[in-house]
């Protein structure tokens, strides 16, 4: 322990007096410190996550209390130069950041400690959560779960694994959520802030923030509300108008994980007699494997100019779930502040949903690469949803049959009108279906921190938004003995959420400029930038500058523009929008804004309809984002 103390105290020295050149050798003997701490507690993070024991938990705790000291006693230094007249912008924009703290700056260190303890406690109960199925055994989320998930065609077996992890995972940890919230926001204020929502708005550095997303997803909601009636009416069809309510919702038990899925699009969706491949199947039958897959993603980035993966990403990532331990099964990429050591945490399958998802985390993985350079506290995205943005754009080249042709895993490239609609389908299942869910978890949780939403009405306050913006309701009865909240891991991990709506938002901003930059001649939706190097370097300017300076300077050097905007995603899919409303003149679009009084029942005659009728009701959704990720 003493070690630390003596290291601080190298700093102290430098912050007795105020002189630009001097606060010039603080911030840069702070970068080298804070290097070997951030390092440190990435590793004891690391060992907790992909081990869950209660050794590993409170070493992890002591290294997150030992940085949290650190962040303290350096920001109280800091404090005594001028910086807010510095003349030279990057180093007042340092320290500003070593200033701003967040929940170090509490001085209550049990209450830090609470923080640290309650939120690895929260992850221990969703990563440890089984469902015991009679059929098949206790089944963990990963891969067990999942795969269920993804490929059962049984009704009941489909509504016993959606309401058994709500029970597994939510419901164990609503009381642990409620301190959880109380420690964030005493801890916060501290900082300044009136509450947790407030601070990790304010990592956006927009006064109207809160209103400018708003703004966006009203802009977004004419096409999600046009493609959720057509897919609707296509699942009543296929599986019972009975099952539905009058109040034009889709039970949510007929989802997948969280966004709506097209691993089985052609059995109900899909333009008849149109081409189509299962890319899975594809990829089974080329006999792909994990280190495969991830091969195939490094290409990708190589192929635009960026750089390999390290030796060390190799040789320290969890890529598939080790047999002897449990661990956190929720991707996600890692820096550990050193230049070479990134890592990725998945456990990979051979499937194409998992393929999109390990192009997404090697993508915060490139992010990691461009920004090594900066001062470590400018190693981020220009803001949140930059780095879950950067993680996604290369899907909307991956994806295309373009380039699926290119790596074999499509035989022919289909032209007509049919297979052009289905792709924008199977894209929209995707990007489009997530965008409600994908504004509403953190509307949720701002009520919370805000105290507008409360224990008593968790429950209630979660499936009101998930009615009135995804048009989507309860399967069964939930009551506030449930936390359905606590089922989507970003809940008890406590990742913000915002940050993917904005995600899926400028990524097909940065999509348009680079295709544009790529010279494209085709259609937005049918751009692909694989091996076009001019595209690379132009998306290279942006994630070199990490967040060293405001998003929007970020943003200007990949689009010329400085603010987010709707309008490139309403161009790539309006070929699909006007295909709906043709679909659509007969159907009432929309839908109740509360959930609906009373939940249709299957009939013992709908269940015998079988595999036939469920595999249509597992073809609207994908869950809505898998997370793609925590990029910590």
């Amino acid at each position: 322990m003493m070690w630390r103390f003596l290291v601080l105290g190298v700093l102290f020295r430098g912050a007795q007096t105020q002189t630009p050149a001097e606060a010039e050798v603080f911030a840069e003997e702070y970068d080298r410190k804070v290097g070997v701490l951030w390092n440190e507690n990435g590793k004891a993070a690391w060992n907790y996550y992909t081990n869950i024991t209660d050794y590993n938990l409170e070493v992890m705790s002591n290294s997150s209390l030992m940085i949290a000291e650190f962040d303290k006693m350096i920001a109280e230094n800091a404090s005594r130069f001028d910086h807010q007249n510095f003349i030279n912008e990057t180093l007042k924009r340092l320290f500003k950041k070593i200033t701003s703290i967040g929940f170090a700056a509490t001085n209550d260190s049990e209450q830090m400690k609470a923080i640290t303890n309650l939120e690895a406690d929260l992850t221990g109960i969703y990563s440890k959560g089984e469902v015991c199925l009679e059929s098949k055994g206790c089944l963990q989320l990963e891969p067990g779960l999942t795969d269920i998930i993804t490929n059962s065609r049984d009704y009941n077996e489909l509504l016993e694994v959606w309401k058994g992890w709500r029970d597994q995972s939510g419901k164990k940890m609503r009381t642990k959520y409620t301190e959880f919230v109380k420690a964030m926001n005493a801890a916060i204020k501290f900082s300044g802030f009136n509450d947790t929502g407030e601070y990790w708005r304010s990592w956006y550095e927009t006064p109207t923030f809160e209103q400018d997303v708003r703004n966006l997803f009203e802009e977004l909601e004419p096409l999600y509300i046009e493609l959720h009636a057509y897919v609707r009416k296509r699942l009543k069809q296929k599986y019972g108008k009975e099952l539905f309510p009058e109040s034009g919702h889709i039970p949510a038990h007929l989802f997948g994980k969280q966004k709506y899925t097209f691993h089985i699009l052609d059995e109900i969706v899909r333009v008849p007699d149109a081409s189509s491949v299962d890319i899975t199947a594809k990829m089974k039958e080329q006999n792909y494997n994990v280190t495969h897959m991830y091969r195939v993603a490094e290409d990708f980035f190589k192929s635009i100019g960026m750089e390999d993966m390290t030796d060390e990403f190799w040789q320290n990532s969890m890529l598939v779930k080790p047999e002897d331990r449990d661990v956190v099964c929720h991707a996600s990429a890692w820096d550990f502040y050193d230049g070479k050591d990134f890592r990725i945490k998945q456990c990979t399958s051979v499937t194409e949903d998992q393929l999109l998802t390990v192009h997404h985390e090697m993508g915060h993985i490139v992010y990691f690469q461009n920004y090594r350079q900066q001062p470590r506290l400018f190693r981020g995205g220009a803001n949140p949803g930059f780095h879950e943005g950067m993680a996604d754009i290369v899907s909307l080249s991956f994806q295309t049959p373009e380039h699926m042709k290119v790596i074999g895993l499509l035989d022919e490239v289909p032209n007509d009108q049919d297979s052009d609609i289905n792709f924008l389908l199977k894209m929209a299942l995707d990007k489009v279906a997530f965008l409600p869910f994908g504004y509403l978890i953190d509307q949720w949780r701002w009520s919370v921190f805000r105290g507008d939403t409360n224990s008593s009405n968790y429950n209630q306050h979660w499936w009101d938004l998930r009615c009135r913006f995804q048009g989507i309701s309860p399967p069964v009865e939930r009551t506030e003995d449930d936390f359905d909240p606590g089922a989507k891991y970003h809940i008890p991990g406590n990742t913000p959420y915002i940050r993917y709506f904005v995600s899926f938002v400028v990524q097909f901003q940065w999509h348009e400029a680079l295709c544009k930059e790529a010279g494209n001649t085709r259609p937005l939706h049918r751009c692909d930038i694989y091996n076009n190097t001019k595209a690379g370097d132009k998306l290279r300017e942006m994630l070199q500058l990490g967040s060293s300076k405001v998003w929007q300077d970020a943003m200007e050097a990949i689009t010329g523009q400085r603010t987010m905007s709707a309008k490139p995603l309403v161009s790539y899919f309006d070929p699909l929008l006007k295909w709906l409303k043709e679909q659509n003149k007969e159907e009432n679009t929309g839908w109740s804004a509360s959930c609906p009084s009373t939940i249709p029942k299957p009939t013992p005659q709908t269940l015998s309809a079988g595999p036939t009728n469920f595999i249509s009701v597992m073809c609207f959704v994908l869950s809505i984002v898998f997370a793609f990720v925590k990029t910590h």
